[in-house]
């Protein structure tokens, strides 16, 4: 428990993504060529055996901090830990500096898929990664890296609708029970406008990645009939406001329904009938990592299975390593795997689409929280 609400005090600044949030950034001009081609690794890394630091760039509490100090304490690399705010922030700074600055990166799939496409990110020397075998297959071989040749999945979140049953009249089973009158001015839900235009998308038998612009101006409509039952838009901390009794029902993200679950056993679970979407965090060496020995180090560190137990256990993500999921205490065990009943055909990852689509997305967004009165 005391992990778990070390984590809530970080989320307390958190982001308004998947993760995170902005910190203090610590950096060095870009060192590589602009350009490279996707899988080509740099001439020189900038690295040699034995670096004495490893910048790592991420959200704000993604790491326990004795994990980090045991990196160090074992391997004498300082670590230098700078966050972001978005991961479009964090790929703009990339793009800046050309793939250098930064060792170790951990972003969300889909921007990860773009820094990989424009050569921002250098191929994985497995040789250097021993533990690599102890990641669950179950999130490999995913759309932004589908041979695994360039990431390191670290931690995995579903979007799922939690709800209090002593406030709440009615069983709810998916999302298209978030419309009925009896929720009205008591419903939160979280501020990523894929996956809230993306619900309006599932209950019409949609994919949450379609390019069609009917489709997302028909899952505008829908949302927008939603509006009379919302009651808070937000990243940061629903889980708080579905404790306290602000919201009687919240759409949130696996880390929020951990500890929210955790405070509060009588809170329901649902995995909407519609369909689940699911995302992916991965680490990443950039093409120009100054000092890649260290990343690749570090990234062998973690998928250590004790290490990862003691991450994933702070966190509150679902374990990506299959040799750690017998280590996970009984208390988060059943909030850091995937339920066994799950099914994983129903799931759905939100990927890139084209520009079109994703003004029509902002569009029928911006309309929705206008008709929410936020």
């Amino acid at each position: 428990m005391k992990k778990i609400l070390a984590f809530a005090l970080c989320l307390a600044l958190a982001l308004a993504a998947l993760a995170g949030c902005a910190g203090t950034s610590s950096s060095a001009a870009g060192n590589g060529p602009a350009g490279s081609a996707p899988g080509s690794a740099p001439a020189d890394s900038g690295s040699a055996p034995g670096s004495a630091e490893l910048n790592l760039y991420t959200w704000e509490g993604m790491f326990p901090q004795e994990v980090l100090d045991a990196f160090t304490a074992e391997t004498g690399i300082k670590i230098n830990y700078s966050s972001f705010d978005t991961d479009e922030t964090m790929l703009a700074k990339l793009e800046t500096a050309n793939g250098g600055d930064y060792d170790v990166v951990i972003a969300d799939d889909y921007i990860v898929e773009t820094a990989i496409a424009e050569g921002l990110v250098m191929p994985l020397d497995k040789s250097l990664i021993p533990n690599f075998g102890n990641i669950n297959p179950a999130y490999q071989g995913q759309f932004f890296d589908p041979d695994d040749a360039y990431t390191v999945p670290y931690g995995s979140g579903v979007q799922t609708i939690v709800y209090d049953p002593s406030l709440v009249d009615l069983e709810i089973k998916g999302y298209a029970d978030l419309w009925d009158a009896s929720l009205k001015g008591s419903v939160g839900v979280t501020s990523n406008f894929r996956v809230m235009n993306g619900m309006a998308l599932k209950i019409a038998g949609e994919s949450y990645n379609t390019n069609e612009l009917a489709a997302i101006d028909a899952a505008g409509a829908k949302l927008a009939e939603l509006a009379p039952n919302i009651r808070l838009i937000k990243y940061d901390n629903l889980q708080d406001d579905l404790l306290s009794g602000e919201v009687s029902a919240c759409v949130m993200y696996t880390s929020q329904v951990t500890m929210a679950c955790l405070a509060n056993p009588e809170l329901k679970v649902v995995y909407p009938s519609e369909g689940v979407g699911f995302g992916i965090m991965a680490q990443f060496v950039p093409v120009n990592a100054p000092h890649a020995d260290a990343a690749h180090a570090f990234i062998d560190y973690i998928l250590r299975p004790e290490v990862s137990k003691q991450c994933f256990e702070f966190m509150g993500y679902y374990c990506t390593n299959k040799a750690a999921d017998a280590l996970i205490e009984a208390e988060y065990r059943a909030f850091l795997t995937l339920p066994e009943d799950l099914d994983t055909g129903k799931m759905e990852m939100i990927q890139n689409i084209s520009a079109e689509a994703m003004e029509a997305h902002t569009r029928v967004w911006t309309e929705f929280r206008q008709a929410c009165g936020q």
